[in-house]
């Protein structure tokens, strides 16, 4: 409805004709659409975190400073785990890797 009335207004207050006014509308209708998507998108609340006990995705690199045993650890209980130990000591906490 309101897409017609600003086709008629178009094409009374400019020279274009009917078509490019209409995919105009038509575009500009999309474009905001598309960007109230993505707006209410990013105002989701963030998730919940999982109750405890139960195991979470984390990526973390343990590195034994006796031996230099290394250890990647994929699933823990916690999102910063205490560090697994190796020759009876608490392994050293690496630098997470870019892959």
């Amino acid at each position: 409805m309101l897409g017609a009335a600003v086709v008629i207004v178009g094409v009374l207050v400019t020279d274009l004709g009917v078509f490019p006014l209409i995919v105009a509308v038509t575009a500009s209708g999309l474009i905001f659409k598309a960007g109230f998507a993505l707006l209410g998108g990013m105002s989701q609340p963030v998730p919940e975190p999982p109750p405890p006990g139960e195991l979470r995705k984390v990526k973390i690199q343990f590195r034994c400073s006796i031996c230099g045993s290394e250890v990647r650890m994929t699933s823990a209980n916690d999102e910063v785990p205490d560090p697994p130990k190796h020759c009876l000591e608490e392994m050293d906490l690496v630098a997470p890797t870019i892959e």
